[in-house]
């Protein structure tokens, strides 16, 4: 179950809608010319072929266009197929802790009276988008022949109220709703009154525009947390008490997308022609388009996918605000999209974010270990500058504590197992002289991939430096960046994933093309753990000899200062992510 990835999957079966809103972020897009089978098609290929990669979608949810525009027969295909698709994997994904859910569409509702027996049969869940309050609904949610839309949306949830499966509806946010904020007030009170929506299960979207937008404007920062606040001041204390407190800005949570270090990583849109991109918001956007299902390997997909929303991350830069923030651990720095539509590097979100989380503390918590949060952050997403932001090394509290540097100078055979010239790393054609972790004031941190050379060079007579050196070995450490508890201590480390010696005299039979070092290349020995590394966080590779890890040891037991100061592996080292990409990707 390791080797498994697993993604949130949007599959868009049709380009075409039935409404022409005046603010789409699709435009002219939302016309389906196409007069083919491949809205079922395309879902099916790319299904198995994600499988065969063991790359597996969680949650397919259908997007758009407007799915309902599609023939009864299309529409109940698509949604069995995804029915069988969640009880054929049922086990696999509660195994891997993933709920199994039913069939979900995006909807305007509009059409959703003609599909209503297979909403009912399959127990589809429904999430509907209106316009608050509804004299904006009745302004910019038309038609194509720019008929009103209002009425008939609200027959249409009428027909909901007899079926048990879950709809909610969502509104987006902007100017001009703020503007009309009592309005708004007054129709959510509506709808929960007279319609059989949860109004405790629904969602605000909080909206934002691109330069050449002219119907829409977006609230200032400011407005954002005005909006919310009177929200509360309204709801706070009734009904909907659950839901202002909740879900009505769930898109904040870590649920959420923008809880993601590298989104890139898990969400997919893939459109009926085999084009993948990011999400909704990065539909049509070069930018954020990841490739072709049908033309290109699930490995392309995936690699591309990561180094898009890397690259999108990077271009807009780190805001150095936020490595104060206690809340990144939640937020991420926000959506990629919108930054770079902005030209900002934080969430555009950002001071509503924080009342929110600040409101809900015993959900979203201030992060006790924020500045390791946000080397961990910046190692994956800003890795260029991720060596400013490095935890300053947390001090002995007893002032009378023998140093451990001191402790290492007046010991002759400590001096060696500490020495930062006996091991350099090459990886290709690049070198690292190796330190030991718990003395360097700074980290390497490398990227290998599957054609990575790896070599390593001992300095000579250092596996010599004992009463047999034939009995010494070059001692190698690998351990994942996954984090997991150990002994009766509890403590919580990295996971090892294995221990290798390579005994002298194997090593010295070896040409070395550095005067004064032993040559080993390692590379077929790493290669063997590719599959059980992780790329969240960095994973972490130790050498020492078998000798000098043996007198560490006994150091450790009759030196108490020496023990506290070096409980952690104190050999040279060197961490790592390793990126499952060809050469011709890097």
């Amino acid at each position: 179950m390791d080797d498994y990835r697993f993604i949130h999957l949007l599959y868009v079966p049709t380009m075409n809608c039935n409404m022409q809103c005046t603010y789409c972020y699709l435009k002219e897009n939302t016309v389906d010319l196409k007069q083919d089978d491949k809205y079922l098609e395309t879902l099916k290929f790319a299904v198995n072929k994600f499988r065969e990669a063991n790359v597996i979608p969680f949650n397919i949810s259908l997007h758009g266009g407007e799915v309902t525009t599609l023939s009864k027969k299309d529409f109940r295909d698509t949604i069995e197929f995804i029915y069988n698709y969640y009880k054929d994997n049922k086990k696999l994904l509660e195994d891997n802790n993933f709920k199994v859910g039913s069939p979900h569409i995006k909807t305007n509702l509009y059409n959703i009276d003609k599909h209503i027996d297979t909403i009912k049969e399959f127990d589809v869940s429904i999430s509907g988008s209106l316009d608050l309050p509804f004299s904006l609904h009745e302004k910019y949610r038309v038609t194509k022949g720019k008929q009103k839309t209002l009425d008939t949306i609200l027959k249409n949830i009428k027909l909901l109220e007899n079926i048990p499966n879950k709809k909610k509806v969502s509104a987006t946010i902007f100017k001009e709703h703020y503007d009309k904020i009592d309005e708004l007030i007054a129709d959510i009170k509506y709808l929960d009154k007279n319609t059989c929506l949860d109004m405790n299960d629904f969602n605000f979207m909080i909206g934002f525009v691109g330069k050449e937008d002219k119907v829409l404007h977006a609230m200032t920062e400011k407005e954002q947390v005005e909006f919310y606040e009177r929200m509360k001041k309204e709801f706070l204390g009734t009904s909907l008490d659950f839901g202002v407190r909740n879900s009505w800005f769930a898109e904040f949570n870590p649920t959420y997308c923008t809880n993601c270090d590298n989104c890139g990583e898990k969400f997919f849109l893939l459109e009926r022609d085999g084009d993948i991109y990011s999400c909704v918001r990065g539909q049509k956007n070069t930018d954020f388009y990841y490739g072709n299902i049908y033309k290109n390997t699930v490995e392309e997909i995936m690699n591309n996918a990561k180094t898009k929303i890397f690259e999108n991350n990077n271009r807009v830069g780190f805001n150095e605000e936020c490595s104060t923030c206690k809340y990144l651990y939640i937020c991420k720095t926000g959506c990629p999209f919108v930054k770079n539509i902005y030209g900002e590097n934080k969430s555009y979100t950002c001071k509503l974010q924080q009342e929110i989380y600040k409101d809900n503390a015993t959900l979203y918590g201030e992060d006790e270990y924020n500045r390791e949060s946000v080397y961990r952050y910046l190692n994956k997403m800003h890795p260029h500058i991720a060596e400013k932001f490095y935890p300053e090394e947390k001090q002995g509290n007893a002032v009378d504590m023998v140093s451990l540097r001191d402790i290492i100078a007046e010991d002759e055979k400590l001096k060696k197992i500490y020495d930062p010239d006996i091991f350099i790393l090459k990886v290709d054609d690049r070198e690292y002289k190796l330190e030991s972790q718990i003395l360097k004031n700074k980290r390497d941190i490398l990227y290998l991939t599957k054609n990575s050379k790896i070599v390593l060079y001992i300095k000579k007579g250092v596996l010599e430096d004992c009463d047999y050196p034939v009995n010494n070995s070059l001692y190698m450490m690998l351990l994942s960046g996954n984090l997991v508890q150990y002994g009766d201590e509890g403590r919580i480390k990295q996971e090892h994933i294995m221990t290798h010696q390579i005994y002298t005299n194997t090593i010295t039979k070896n040409v070395s093309d550095k005067e004064d070092y032993h040559l080993v290349d390692i590379t077929n020995i790493i290669s063997l753990y590719y599959k059980d590394l992780v790329d969240e966080n960095p994973n972490n590779l130790f050498f020492t000899t078998a000798m000098m890890r043996d007198y560490h040891y006994a150091k450790q037991k009759n030196n108490a200062y020496y023990h506290i100061q070096a409980i952690n592996l104190p050999f040279q080292n060197i961490e790592f992510f390793y990126v499952d990409v060809s050469e011709a990707e890097r």
